[in-house]
């Protein structure tokens, strides 16, 4: 090869020539009616509804205790969810909530494909409701392509002044609202109503209304192709008997326009399909995807395309569902001319729902029977022991008593497993007793600082086993805490 062949073929494949990504394109969804339409916006206005309403419902947990159904209260460090409040140690609740989310997510998509992303998650939701802003203000999608190709005009700058004045509007309402989750609701407004509220309340107001304002005013489907995990996970979770949006190809191919007064037994006998390729299905899909083409990572399973294809096949007269909601095993009956059967109950179906079961009934009973004490116990490690003037083998501990209710409470501490084992208070007069009452603070920890002390030759071994008991007083369930108790 010659030296200008190797410059030709370097030129070829230079990045002016030859780019490793593709340009952006656009979308522009078309606005339909249909069955699938008006639930998402049921799902959209039931949605929003729960997300703006949950921080003003009240809950009354008594004197001192914050009022708010729904509070994740960071001073404090507890979370409320109207008569559920969890302490910090109680975080596995909320590893619990995770597994639960996850698993619903697995049997959801397991049963009807990615309806939570077409329906319920927020990226849709917010991007729904910015798109109906868009449409009542610019028109629908032929008037909005011809606004975003003319040239700049008053009327173009006030369309698009208002629409982002629009859409800033609900990203400040939607940033206001999450904060309130984090502080109580009615004092809040009131502070920011008189310009008297903190910088990271106004910092994270200003994060969370730009990040809205971002995703679902301009990324938008780029959130559901390209950074959202779930698309590369879902083909995992599902399987033949997956409701999941499909075309009827085998009836709707060979696709071609429709001619006037054509009939569809016309068309059949010219080897054409029911499709007629108007691209209505296409027009209104939010990601942009031609459903035509099957099973895609881009389609987030909201059903719109089968209202735009229902609405056509109405006005021509062709029957329905050429585009559906569909299982691929049912799609092959469909296609030999048998009876779809639908089979909701399956191996994997079963597992999910056996998983939420377990996890949920555990985490039901583990706040049934949740302990209104907890205890926390810490020996010395520098010295690991003290031997006193009489022979006797001393230890220290830090007890920390966790208290979980609204009045003060008194508790009594012995320990087992150590042979003639005496314990006195850190600091304090009177002699070492087999026991002791210690006292801990409505809604709070009390650190209690605990010699225990052994007689001399009383314990043989280096290292022995020990157990802090501690009993609310007067009754009370008591609490175990298993430790070491050191000697020479």
């Amino acid at each position: 090869m010659t030296v200008s062949s190797f410059e030709s073929a370097a030129a070829d494949l230079s990045p002016r020539k030859t780019s490793l990504y593709a340009e952006h394109r656009k979308i522009y969804p078309k606005g339909v009616k249909g069955p699938f339409r008006r639930l998402k916006w049921a799902a959209l206005i039931a949605l929003l509804a729960i997300y703006y309403v949950t921080p003003w419902l009240r809950w009354d947990r008594g004197f001192g205790a914050p009022d708010q159904a729904v509070l994740v209260d960071m001073p404090g460090r507890r979370l409320y969810f109207f008569f559920i409040e969890l302490w910090p140690q109680q975080v596995y609740y909320l590893t619990g909530v995770l597994i639960l989310s996850a698993v619903g997510l697995f049997l959801a998509t397991a049963l009807a494909g990615r309806v939570w992303c077409g329906y319920a998650c927020p990226q849709t939701v917010w991007s729904d409701l910015f798109l109906w802003v868009e449409r009542l203000i610019e028109g629908d999608r032929g008037d909005r392509i011809r606004l975003d190709k003319a040239p700049w005009s008053a009327g173009k700058l006030g369309k698009k002044a208002a629409k982002h004045g629009v859409w800033l509007l609900i990203s400040a309402l939607t940033g206001g609202a999450w904060i309130l989750y984090f502080n109580d609701a009615p004092t809040l407004v009131r502070e920011m109503i008189s310009f008297d509220v903190s910088s990271n309340v106004l910092l994270f107001i200003g994060l969370f209304t730009g990040t809205t304002y971002l995703l679902a005013g301009f990324a938008r489907e780029q959130v559901c192709i390209y950074m959202c995990p779930w698309p590369r996970f879902q083909a995992a979770m599902q399987d033949e008997e997956s409701l999941i949006v499909t075309y009827e190809d085998w009836r709707g191919e060979g696709r071609a326009h429709l001619k006037r007064s054509q009939s569809r037994d016309e068309r059949q006998a010219q080897g054409h399909g029911d499709c007629i390729d108007c691209g209505a299905c296409v027009h209104v899909c939010p990601t942009g995807v031609d459903i035509r083409k099957g099973p895609q990572l881009a389609c987030i399973g909201c059903g719109l395309c089968v209202d735009a294809c229902n609405e056509v096949m109405g006005k021509i007269g062709f029957p329905a569902d050429l585009v559906r909601f569909d299982t691929l095993n049912a799609q092959v009956a469909r296609a030999n001319g048998d009876k779809p059967v639908f089979r909701l109950v399956r191996p994997r179906t079963i597992i999910y729902t056996l998983i939420l079961l377990i996890v949920g009934g555990l985490m039901t009973a583990g706040l049934v029977f949740k302990p209104r004490v907890d205890v926390s116990i810490l020996r010395d490690r520098a010295p690991l022991f003290v031997t006193l003037a009489n022979g006797d083998v001393q230890n220290a501990y830090t007890v920390k008593i966790l208290n979980m209710t609204r009045v003060a409470r008194t508790y009594r501490v012995t320990v087992s497993g150590v042979p003639g084992a005496a314990l006195a208070l850190a600091g304090e007069g009177g002699g070492p007793a087999t026991d002791l009452v210690v006292a801990a603070d409505a809604d709070s920890v009390a650190t209690h600082r605990i010699l225990l002390r052994a007689p001399a030759g009383a314990v043989s071994r280096s290292s022995t086993p020990a157990t802090f008991i501690v009993t609310p007083v007067p009754d009370g369930e008591p609490v175990r805490y298993d430790t070491v108790f050191m000697a020479p």
